[in-house]
């Protein structure tokens, strides 16, 4: 599948680049509106939501989507990408240079590619975790086509511990870590992929924050820790997932599970 994995690699990149310069024209420069979850969207939003949707209608015909501005629906397709148009709207809208394009591939409602371009640092993540699905091809995790691994450094006062901005009450707690708060869930993640942060943690993400990353940060070393009973994925075709979120800590290695863990308890859905 060499040549396959070749072309949804060179997609992704040439696509999220592509919606990317567009969208650095208006960061700061457009009204955002409140949704029915309490999130916010611009036109920018709306327009990267669709130029996206189309790009890969146009290029893998037979793939289903899910966005989050338009398409909530798991479609019945062996092949779905999920994508996130603008991660940290909030931060688009004031001009924050940190925001996100996310593209997550999954195979059989699991996915096994994840692709996120950050336009403003030139940032593009990608990695392959292929589980029990029986795919082959290349494995690993990139940022900007250089391998990237998870930290092995142990807790300390130099070391970072992402937070959201619904999980401050991590606080209320000693954090072994620095703590930092970067207002995108996909990218909060992406740097325990990229060993700058040690955990990171997300209260109420969709599935279009966490599709790609789920990828990305397992295939560079890190675990993924859900917190709710039951398995995140397959996804379940007909199935509505615009409402439901995956509260997540990420860790950078296993043994370090115990020490992230007790402090997020208060985020655990039976």
């Amino acid at each position: 599948m060499t040549d396959f994995w070749t072309e949804i690699v060179t997609f992704a990149e040439a696509t999220t680049v592509r919606v990317g310069t567009k969208l650095l024209e208006e960061v700061g420069q457009t009204t955002a509106t409140e949704k029915s979850d309490g999130s916010l969207v611009t036109q920018w939003d709306k327009w990267a939501d669709e130029a996206l949707r189309r790009s890969i209608q146009a290029a893998f015909p037979d793939h289903g989507v899910l966005s989050e501005e338009v398409e909530h629906i798991f479609p019945d397709t062996e092949w779905c990408w999920i994508i996130d148009p603008i991660d940290g709207t909030t931060n688009f809208a004031r001009g924050v240079p940190i925001w996100a394009i996310s593209l997550g591939l999954l195979y059989r409602g699991t996915p096994v590619f994840g692709y996120v371009y950050v336009p403003s640092l030139r940032h593009a993540f990608h990695g392959f975790w292929y589980g029990d699905s029986g795919l082959t091809g290349p494995t690993g995790a990139f940022l900007n086509h250089q391998p990237i691994h998870t930290s092995a450094a142990e807790p300390s006062g130099n070391q970072f511990f992402n937070l959201c901005a619904r999980s401050t009450a991590v606080l209320q707690n000693p954090v072994p870590c620095k703590i930092r708060m970067l207002g995108v869930a996909s990218y909060n993640l992406l740097t325990v992929a990229a060993g700058a942060a040690l955990g990171g943690v997300e209260a109420t993400p969709k599935i279009w924050d966490i599709a790609a990353v789920w990828a990305i940060v397992q295939a560079a070393g890190g675990v993924w820790v859900p917190l709710e009973s039951g398995p995140l994925f397959p996804l379940q075709v007909g199935q509505d997932y615009g409402r439901r979120s995956y509260p997540t800590l990420v860790v950078s290695r296993s043994e370090l599970v115990e020490t992230f863990l007790p402090l997020v308890e208060f985020l655990r859905k039976d």
